[in-house]
């Protein structure tokens, strides 16, 4: 087993680890007591979390790798030498003190960083961020969770580590074997054609989430919603949380619930023209940090 740390304090901007994997951005890192979203406040603590590395990342067979916050230091723990893919997963080397002053001074914003400063967006894989957000339409955070690790542990890889048995998330032509019915059997309800075709899109080369990468944000925008199960505001989650498009904003229950209280101005009466605004009132480059900070904070009960 290989093991390694990081100092909190060299990260810029610092790192809470379970802000960041509890506030609703990723469903493939879990609690290793099981106690994934109980926490009405998800900030701080020292829970171990893991998720497992799929084998395009490690370049061999996937790997589990464990992670917690201990008395100033990030800890973990896995079969490989995973320093370098938990600064990618997990955006160690976003200096947060910069994006947080280059987005504009604003009361929400600024409790928002304050409420849970050190909370950092994800980058998921693609595919598993995709099915996630496929399944998270009118869903607790909990809940969606919870359909991502029963399609891990029917469908995925096993995984030994560490005296466990751990699941990858399923790679595409794994879940493409999967029907609607079974999917239906997983409590996955009417999202279960959804996430059946998508995989099997990705499984043929139909279509990849990746191919949007490098194309003009609404364009990439544009082309994830040619997956069955994707508008514009799943597609927004895939760009953000996965595939490096930080300016976006999805424009969920949160987001328009703080655009009607704090943001009026920016309500269009359209997706298209209401994220143009609101990511320009976010500070465009970085509107997505601003986002996730509002969404989070918004979610756990704050006010401006």
């Amino acid at each position: 087993m290989e093991r390694g740390s990081f100092d909190v304090a060299s990260l810029p901007g610092g790192f809470d680890l379970q802000a960041t994997v509890e506030s609703g951005q990723t469903y493939v890192w879990s609690r290793e007591d099981g106690r994934m979203y109980e926490d009405d406040l998800a900030h701080g603590g020292d829970a171990w979390y893991y998720t497992v590395l799929p084998a395009s990342m490690t370049g061999g067979d996937p790997a589990v790798v464990r992670a917690r916050q201990h008395e100033g230091t990030v800890e973990w723990e896995s079969s490989v030498d995973a320093r370098d893919h938990l600064v990618r997963l997990l955006r160690l080397d976003d200096d947060l003190d910069a994006i947080m002053a280059s987005t504009p001074a604003d009361p929400l914003l600024e409790a928002a960083y304050d409420a849970y400063r050190g909370m950092r967006l994800v980058r998921d894989p693609p595919f598993a961020s995709l099915v996630s957000f496929i399944c998270s339409a009118q869903m607790r955070v909990s809940r969606i969770h919870g359909m991502q690790e029963r399609l891990a542990r029917e469908y995925g890889e096993r995984v030994e580590f560490d005296g466990g048995t751990y699941h990858a998330f399923p790679r595409p032509e794994q879940l493409a074997e999967a029907t609607e019915a079974d999917l239906r059997d997983l409590s996955l309800g009417y999202r279960a054609p959804y996430v059946a075709r998508t995989a099997e899109m990705v499984a043929t080369g139909e279509a990849r989430p990746e191919e949007a990468v490098g194309l003009a944000y609404e364009d990439a925008r544009e082309y994830l919603t040619r997956f069955v199960g994707v508008g514009e505001k799943v597609a927004d989650c895939v760009l953000l949380f996965s595939l490096d498009y930080l300016e976006a904003v999805p424009l969920d229950t949160w987001i328009r619930t703080a655009i009607a209280e704090y943001y009026p101005e920016c309500d269009r009466g359209n997706y298209t023209d209401t994220s143009r605004a609101i990511r320009e009132a976010f500070g465009g480059e970085y509107a997505g940090y601003a986002q996730t900070y509002v969404f989070f904070y918004l979610r756990t009960g704050g006010e401006a």
